[in-house]
């Protein structure tokens, strides 16, 4: 639950702003350069990975609302790094009609339910390679705070629906500049942090005790939860 009203986010254009961020910190990096982020990738698979994912969630986009997702797998099989730039540019023509039906990755929707996933999926990535490149990572605020309320609203309870993880029966609230949210229920315990250190928390890019981080309350509490897979 997010407590504070943002201004409604042109997912399109944040998306595009994204991979062209993203393209932009890949172009002439060394393929072979890990990404500690990502396990044992390197930046070919990092970049690689996103090309599917755009490509896959392009197809998704065109797939009937009533649909099985596509399957990946092909898409993968087919699509190398040096790609990127055509895949982006395929998911942003698959995604010119937001309120077109198609399935998604929580039933039936419409394609802006893609914009707004990929803009996220992109931006979480986009930091993984800046940290990899050694470049500082920024974002826009209301993008990040974006990020935040996507995990709480779709990514948690999809990972709660899956049987991935059990509902929380306690909670923590994430506190930023621009508004609160509450993982689970009855906040015990408060982390308090920029809009992009809170999606990178919750994306597991940054540990809890980090000194961006400021928690109040419970702290074991909110390691617990924090522990659990919200996302996947």
């Amino acid at each position: 639950m997010h407590t504070t009203r943002l201004p409604a986010l042109d997912h399109r254009a944040a998306l595009a702003a994204e991979q062209d961020a993203f393209a932009a910190l890949a172009t002439g990096a060394p393929a072979d350069l890990p990404v500690p982020a990502c396990g044992d990738w390197t930046v070919a698979v990092l970049v690689r990975h996103l090309a599917t994912i755009h490509r896959w969630a392009a197809l998704a986009a065109r797939t009937g609302a009533d649909d099985e997702l596509p399957d990946m797998r092909p898409v993968w099989r087919a699509t190398t790094a040096d790609e990127y730039p055509a895949a982006a540019a395929d998911l942003r023509t698959a995604l010119a009609e937001p309120g077109r039906p198609c399935v998604t990755l929580t039933g039936p929707g419409t394609a802006a339910w893609w914009a707004r996933r990929q803009v996220h999926e992109t931006l979480v990535h986009r930091l993984d390679l800046a940290a990899a490149l050694g470049t500082p990572g920024s974002a826009d605020p209301a993008v990040a705070a974006d990020c935040v309320a996507e995990v709480l609203d779709t990514m948690q309870p999809r990972q709660v629906a899956l049987g991935r993880m059990t509902a929380p029966t306690t909670g923590i609230r994430l506190t930023a500049l621009s508004g609160s949210w509450s993982l689970g229920p009855a906040p015990v315990a408060e982390v308090a942090g920029s809009e992009i250190d809170l999606a990178l928390l919750l994306w597991r890019r940054l540990p809890l005790d980090d000194d961006r981080l400021t928690v109040t309350g419970d702290r074991a509490a909110a390691a617990a939860l924090l522990a659990e897979p919200v996302v996947p």
